[in-house]
């Protein structure tokens, strides 16, 4: 089967119904289908809509960010940190250059321990989105080699 490009609107709740984010202002998000662009609970379930179509999907986290890892959390000394560098929770950062590499978050500090949290910020949350289908399109070559969507193309894409 030919792999296809898919744009869609979503607004994104938690499991309380709040609203975390809404593709409405930055316009339709892309994706290249198979190539694990967007979490798998919500793949699954949209390549298999139409352009138009509308679904609710909830994800459970085990196929959104994942669930928490006991492992990623960990504490270090304040001292394996740059002098004069002054940490604050919530600032985030890589610790090697490898764009892989997972982020790690300042949790807490305490007593010149920093504990660092490198799950990603929805991991172990249930997602629900809501999504529109915009446009489907036959992948490039190009596209396919470099493993993800190019955007839209005009020429190409079918809407609504």
């Amino acid at each position: 089967m030919a792999k296809r490009v898919i744009g869609f609107h979503y607004k994104l709740f938690d499991s309380k119904g709040q609203l975390l984010e809404n593709s409405e202002q930055q316009g339709p998000l892309y994706f290249l289908e198979g190539h694990g662009q967007i979490i798998p609970g919500l793949e699954s379930a949209v390549i298999g809509m139409n352009i138009g179509d509308t679904k609710k999907i909830d994800v459970k986290s085990k196929d959104a960010y994942g669930e928490i890892r006991a492992d990623l959390v960990i504490e270090v000394s304040e001292d394996q940190f740059p002098k004069g560098k002054q940490l604050k929770i919530g600032d985030q950062f890589q610790v090697d250059q490898n764009h892989n590499s997972p982020v790690f978050i300042v949790k807490n500090l305490t007593n010149g321990k920093v504990t660092l949290d490198g799950n990603h910020p929805m991991a172990g949350k249930d997602l629900t989105f809501d999504v529109k289908i915009s446009a489907i399109r036959p992948a490039t070559a190009e596209e396919i080699a470099h493993g993800h969507a190019h955007g839209e193309d005009p020429a190409h894409f079918h809407h609504d």
